[in-house]
C-alpha cells in the first residue's frame, strides 16, 4: 500500500522567527496600552512592587527559553526555528520533561511580565494572541515535521507532555 500524501507545506510557516513574533506582540501591547488609557490597572511606574512582579515573570521566562536552548545545544540539534527538518534529535529530557516548547514558553512569560508593568487590561490580548500566532505559525508545522522525522516516538511523547505547560 502507497505511503499517504506528505500534506503540502503553507507559504506562511517558519518564515517569520518567534522572536520576531514575540516582539511584535509586546508592540502591539503597548500600543494598545497607550491607546486605551481607560483600561489601566495601575500605574507603570519604575521599581514598583507590580515592577518587580513583571520583571520577575520575564525573567523566569529568559530561565525557561535558556533551558530549552542549552537542552538543544547538548542534544547537538538545531535551535532554528526557521528549519525545524534539520532536527537531529528529539529532546525529551530536562525542562522538556515538563513542556514541548520551553523557549516559546519563556517568550509568553516575557510577554506576561511585559504586561503586568504595563498594568493596562487591553495589554493583556496580547498573550493568547502570541499563543494562537505561535500554534498555527509555528508550532503545528513543527509538530507535523517532527512526527514525520521522529514517528511513534514523537507521538508518545506529545501523548504525555503538553505543548504548553
Amino acid at each position: 500500500m502507497p505511503a499517504s500524501p506528505k500534506p503540502p507545506s503553507r507559504w506562511y510557516e517558519h518564515k517569520i522567527p518567534p522572536p520576531v513574533i514575540d516582539f511584535a506582540v509586546g508592540a502591539l501591547m503597548w500600543a494598545l496600552a497607550r491607546g486605551v488609557p481607560s483600561a489601566q490597572l495601575w500605574p507603570a511606574q519604575p521599581w514598583s512592587v507590580t515592577t518587580v512582579v513583571g520583571l520577575s515573570i520575564a525573567l523566569a521566562g529568559g530561565g525557561f527559553a535558556l533551558a530549552g536552548a542549552l537542552a538543544f545545544r547538548r542534544a547537538r540539534t538545531t535551535v532554528n526555528p526557521l528549519s525545524p527538518h534539520r532536527a537531529s534529535a528529539l529532546v525529551t529530557n530536562g525542562i522538556y520533561r515538563f513542556t514541548r516548547n520551553p523557549m516559546y514558553l519563556g517568550m509568553l512569560l516575557v510577554l506576561a511580565g511585559w504586561a503586568v508593568y504595563l498594568g493596562n487590561a487591553v495589554a493583556f490580548v496580547g498573550l493568547p494572541l502570541f499563543v494562537a500566532v505561535l500554534n498555527a505559525l509555528q508550532i503545528k508545522p513543527e509538530e507535523r515535521i517532527l512526527r514525520e522525522r521522529f514517528g511513534e516516538h514523537f507521538t508518545r511523547y506529545a501523548g504525555r507532555v503538553r505543548r504548553w505547560m
